[in-house]
């Protein structure tokens, strides 16, 4: 049997195609545009060509700032991920405490972003912060305002609060697409509850996960708010993500072509990454 393709549909997407595309290739080609010139000012612009490209990559400032924004994403990932399947694991599927938790998991995400950041640095601070005047009173040395550590631990500490309920709806919602006639098969058979999560549940939770972790690895490699109101960057250049770092170079220092430059291969990493995930999840599903 051969399946009826039928293209008309085509035209009721692409009025949305269009103007996603007119908001996206304008914006990239004006940076595109900056990265292979210089300009002083008066609108007048001089052709560069690569230099721009050639002196971020070659930059060591550059690389600190890729590696710590690796390391971040790496982080937050090892953290939210298990954790937000573990919540997830723990919730209830009938009742009338499903819609309670649900609700509670989502408040966090409708805090705004600059919100996050100002409630954290509010509470982390060392004086009279909940958090940091705690971890002093305990007899731990905490100021993230001067100690890189301290810093760090802040900044994964709120993602990890903030974020963590994307993770856990996504696997709930994956947990709840499992049919009951499993678990009957699974205690028919006496199959432990790690036998259950190992075969029944991690597999059919699969391909949310891989959305989840597509979709946290994008919002924590293009994280700038919560850091920038909560640290600044600091102390020094601890947590100076890329994000921070071309912003600091674009507005801070007005090296539109370095910024430009740097703003191109920060869209090609993330999009070459995505990529990456998006092929893995379709392998997985025609497996």
């Amino acid at each position: 049997m051969t399946k009826t393709w039928n293209n008309r549909a085509w035209f009721l997407v692409l009025p949305v195609l269009l103007l996603v595309a007119f908001n996206a290739i304008i914006p990239l080609m004006t940076v595109v545009n900056y990265s292979v010139q210089e300009t002083f000012g008066n609108n007048l612009f001089f052709l560069e060509g690569t230099k721009w490209y050639q002196d971020v990559l070659t930059s060591s400032r550059f690389h600190a700032s890729l590696l710590r924004q690796f390391t971040f994403t790496f982080i937050i990932l090892a953290i939210e991920i298990p954790l937000g399947v573990a919540i997830a694991l723990t919730m209830p599927r009938s009742g009338p405490w499903v819609s309670v938790c649900l609700v509670l998991m989502a408040l966090p995400l409708l805090i705004p972003w600059n919100v996050v950041g100002a409630m954290w640095n509010i509470m982390a601070l060392p004086d009279i912060g909940l958090l940091g005047y705690g971890l002093n009173k305990l007899g731990i040395p905490y100021n993230f305002t001067r100690q890189p550590f301290a810093a760090w631990f802040t900044v994964v500490l709120m993602d990890v609060w903030h974020w963590t309920s994307l993770v856990v709806l996504l696997a709930y919602a994956g947990l709840r697409s499992i049919p009951e006639a499993y678990y009957q098969a699974a205690k028919i058979d006496g199959a432990s509850r790690w036998s259950v999560f190992r075969y029944i549940q991690l597999p059919k939770m699969n391909r949310v996960l891989t959305i989840a972790v597509l979709l946290r690895f994008m919002d924590s490699f293009m994280i700038y708010t919560e850091p920038f109101v909560l640290t600044g960057g600091g102390p020094g250049n601890a947590t100076t993500f890329l994000s921070i770092d071309l912003v600091k170079a674009a507005l801070g220092e007005f090296n539109l072509g370095i910024a430009a430059a740097m703003s191109i291969i920060y869209f090609l990493i993330t999009l070459l990454v995505s990529w990456i995930f998006y092929t893995l999840m379709m392998r997985g599903d025609e497996q």
